[in-house]
Parts: structure tokens; sequence; C-alpha cells
């Protein structure tokens, strides 16, 4: 470790890895509502924080480990997953009177049809506004599960299909 005067202790999110400060200043300046996107290895979960000065303040979310009551008994981090959850998500907010944020996917790699693309599709077929290019998201294939059913067999894409119904009937 680097000692002397000159040494400078880098702050402790950032020394966790679990902050980048130079892109959340960036977002916080455009003083617009963030749709904040985070995935573990089994969830994925999705909130639209406003930034005030005494601290950021959270409006909506959304976790995939909800989309039991929708009838998807899948796994809750798949590209599956993360389009239900993003289309739940995305209808819940509208339905609060919230119709535009950002994308913030923090520490997450910008990856081409990655999960946190598949939930910002979710997201925008909801209604929601988001500035985004449609060459990011995943293929259709992907996001219904049919690429995942061919190798382990098992009916995902209809449990996909019953939960878009479920969720769009919800929030009619």
């Amino acid at each position: 470790m680097a000692t002397g005067p000159r040494y400078k202790v880098p702050m402790r999110r950032r020394r966790e890895g679990r902050t980048n400060y130079h892109s959340r200043l960036a977002l916080l300046l455009s003083k617009e509502d963030r749709v904040v996107v985070r995935k573990s290895t089994r969830n994925v979960q999705i909130q639209l924080i406003a930034p005030t000065p005494i601290g950021d303040v959270t409006y909506s979310s959304a976790i995939s480990t909800e989309l039991g009551k929708y009838g998807y008994s899948g796994p809750t981090g798949n590209t599956t997953a993360a389009y239900l959850t993003g289309l739940l998500f995305g209808l819940r907010t509208l339905k609060n009177g919230y119709e535009y944020g950002i994308l913030d996917i923090g520490l997450h790699a910008s990856t081409s049809g990655s999960r946190v693309y598949a939930a910002l599709k979710g997201i925008v077929d909801a209604g929601f506004e988001i500035p985004h290019d449609e060459s990011i998201f995943p293929s259709d294939e992907r996001i219904r599960g049919e690429v995942a059913a061919e190798y382990n067999g098992s009916d995902l894409p209809a449990q996909f299909d019953a939960a878009v119904e479920k969720i769009k009937a919800e929030f009619k």
C-alpha cells in the first residue's frame, strides 16, 4: 500500500468497488430521475430514484422475486426474468405518474444483449420513456426463454407468455 504525505485514500464506496463517482456526478448534474438497474446471479432489481439535496429518494421499485405472484416459477436471475421485472417496473411506475428517466447501470459492464438491457427493453415496452438505442436489446428468442428451453427442456416460453398477460392485466 502506498504511504507518504501525498497518498490520498479513496472514498469508502470506491474502495469497496460499489460506486463510480465520476458517472454518478454526471447523472446527478442532469437533474433527471434515474432508472437504476442492478443485477446479481439470483435477482434483478430496478428502482426509480430522484436526487435531492438531503439524499436520493426512491419513488418506485421492482425485484424479480415478485414474479412468482404472476405465475412465473422459472429462475429469477436470467434474461427472461429481467425483461418481466422491467415490464412490471415500467407499468407500476407509469401508474404512479412518472414517465421519464435515464438509465443508470452503475458498475455493470455495458454489453449488448445483457440482462441489464433486457430489463431496459421491458421498461420501454411498458411505455416508460428512456433514451436508448434499439441495437443493444437481446433477441426476442432470448427474452422469451426459447434459447434456454432448447437445452434444458423447460416450459419457460409458456410461463413467460402467461406472466406477461397477468402483469398487463393487473395494470389495465
